[in-house]
């Protein structure tokens, strides 16, 4: 019968793994962080990627158009700087309250509507 023998690893193999799953670790716990305190993880944003958001005219409803495209009728664009980026940020609030007219005036919508 042939002699068994056992593979050793070399000491350094086992350091430089130990090292790479450190390394690994300590890169997520940094993602984690970051992402907790920039508050990333906690925003909803209003379109995806590639998409603004538009806002219904008379009303408070909204869409998100492509990048490129004009809004569909009976939509335009947000005014310059009252764009909302996130659910529940300040202009998305702004907004379930306001309204563009068919001017393009912002006005306060009547209660209950």
């Amino acid at each position: 019968m042939g002699v068994v023998s056992r593979v050793h690893r070399p000491s350094a193999v086992r350091r430089e793994q130990r090292a790479v799953r450190s390394v690994i670790g300590l890169a997520l716990v940094c993602a984690t962080a970051a992402a907790v305190l920039t508050g990333c993880s906690m925003q909803e944003a209003i379109c995806g990627g590639g998409e603004y958001p538009v806002v219904g005219v008379g009303g408070t409803g909204s869409a998100c158009v492509p990048n490129g495209e004009e809004p569909p009728g009976g939509y335009t664009r947000y005014p310059a700087g009252k764009v909302p980026e996130h659910v529940d940020d300040e202009w998305d609030t702004y907004w379930r309250t306001h309204t563009v007219d068919k001017d393009g005036h912002t006005v306060e919508l009547p209660e209950g509507r």
